[in-house]
């Protein structure tokens, strides 16, 4: 989260109105759940890597590095798709049998998973897409133009903050843990990290209590207003977005008809 905050702030789209990257992001995420297309999805995780380096400035091997995150829990997922029970072994590229029926993969269940795996991968790369150029205070600016409940936009910010507060005790914790040996052997390591768990909590939560009581003590009355940047405003950035997700849509729909 660090990473992605630093390639956030350090971005060349960084001075570009969110609003423009939250619409180009959205619609691009919208029309790639909607196409259902394998040869969409591609396009899609091109386009926003593409803009994310490009554009923005965020080194390839990081980008890829990101993506590479999910597929472990995407091919856990997809593999349920493609593995099929029938009493035909024909209908099966490969199977093996189990209690009287087989178990296997199909042809249509394994494009189905195929299709499944980069349509979900399409849809990470929009939100790395905006993660990788749009800090959080210029994305809750954006939301609140965009006249979203103040309390959730709040609380998104909050929630936002206090994830530092728990990795720095979390760090804090392990640093003091590790100059006293504790991860010196596999079994002071497991105690260790028990301790870790059970204080990380504590101590997050005294902290959290103080940083709300220093908030309130400089008249916090539920909303935080922060100074808003200048950001470069210009029609072109909707004209884009809404121009390639025309494209892919008629790509879509020609594709469809094929």
């Amino acid at each position: 989260m660090i990473s992605i905050d630093k390639y956030a702030y350090s971005s060349k789209l960084k001075h570009t109105d969110p609003l423009q990257k939250v619409t180009f992001a959205l619609l691009t995420l919208a029309v790639c759940l909607w196409a259902d297309n394998l040869i969409i999805s591609v396009a899609v995780i091109f386009i926003m890597g593409g803009m994310t380096v490009s554009r923005g400035g965020t080194l390839l091997r990081f980008f890829i590095k990101l993506l590479l995150l999910p597929v472990s829990f995407l091919i856990i997922g997809v593999s349920t798709v493609a593995v099929n029970i029938s009493e035909q072994p024909e209908s099966l590229l490969a199977a093996i049998p189990v209690a009287g029926t087989w178990i296997g993969v199909s042809n249509e269940g394994l494009q189905e998973a195929i299709k499944l795996f980069f349509k979900a991968l399409g849809a990470v790369s929009c939100l790395y897409f905006l993660s990788l150029s749009t800090p959080m205070v210029d994305l809750l600016a954006a939301l609140r133009r965009l006249r979203m409940p103040k309390l959730l936009v709040e609380l998104m910010g909050l929630v936002y903050r206090f994830i530092f507060v728990l990795l720095e005790t979390a760090d804090t914790i392990y640093n003091a843990q590790n100059c006293r040996m504790g991860y010196s052997s596999l079994t002071a390591g497991y105690r260790s990290l028990g301790s870790l768990i059970s204080m990380l909590f504590i101590k997050s939560y005294k902290r959290s209590d103080e940083l709300y009581t220093a908030l309130e003590a400089r008249g916090y009355e539920g909303e935080l207003n922060v100074l808003e940047e200048t950001y470069e405003k210009h029609w072109k950035g909707y004209v884009l977005a809404v121009t390639i997700n025309v494209i892919l849509v008629l790509s879509s729909i020609a594709l469809k008809q094929v």
